[in-house]
């Protein structure tokens, strides 16, 4: 099988042997090539555009400004035909949401099978969505209307890192009465009674990652 017949693939991951080891797993392939590796948001942005790959297996935190949903987007809004296949350890239904959201076709979770990778890249590159039940049921587990706002995300991530009203107020540069009102709604759309429940909840679910 020539190149040209090969599902190309671009492999984006800050870890070297991550890329390697999935590299590895793909070249031994007839019908796979991997055509290009990144290690952050920005250089998946800029190789995506030199190599067009079939498909772009996306990890979800990178360093650097650009995440791996933020990539997503970006090359996304540049070709709306790129496909995406998501591989990260979070599976929260969160995160599972936002980077579906952000027009990835598949998701997978670092530690699955690596014939679950295969079975993603065939699916996906014949137009399918790959949600192994895993993922699937954290999806739909996800609670409709739980969305939080930029605002009450930064509260939560302030609060997950043992801030008070009072500190959080002091940071955000806003007042401790809008805070508390802050906290009521997140501690409501996460139907959760406290704060530390809040932090936990959040944090499984991906609302927030420290």
């Amino acid at each position: 099988m020539s190149n040209s017949q090969r599902i190309s693939v671009m492999v984006v991951d800050d870890h070297p042997l991550m890329r390697v080891g999935i590299g590895a797993i793909i070249n031994a392939r007839k019908d796979m090539t991997v055509v290009a590796q990144a290690e952050t948001g920005e250089e998946a942005v800029k190789l995506y555009r030199q190599h067009k790959p079939d498909i772009t297996l996306m990890d979800l935190r990178l360093p650097g400004a650009i995440g791996g949903v933020e990539a997503i987007a970006a090359i996304r809004a540049t070709d709306p035909h790129a496909r995406f296949i998501v591989v990260t350890t979070y599976d929260g239904d969160e995160d599972i949401h936002r980077a579906l959201e952000a027009g990835a076709q598949g998701y997978i979770i670092k530690g699955m099978p690596y014939q679950t990778l295969i079975d993603a890249l065939l699916k996906v590159h014949v137009g399918g969505r790959f949600l192994p039940p895993p993922v699937a049921r954290a999806l739909a587990s996800r609670v409709p209307d739980s969305e939080l706002s930029a605002r009450e995300k930064e509260v939560l991530l302030l609060m997950a890192g043992g801030n008070s009203n009072k500190d959080i107020a002091n940071l955000l540069g806003i007042t401790e009465a809008t805070v508390k009102s802050h906290v009521s709604t997140i501690l409501q759309r996460l139907d959760v009674e406290d704060r530390t429940q809040a932090v936990v909840t959040a944090l499984q679910r991906g609302l927030v990652h420290l």
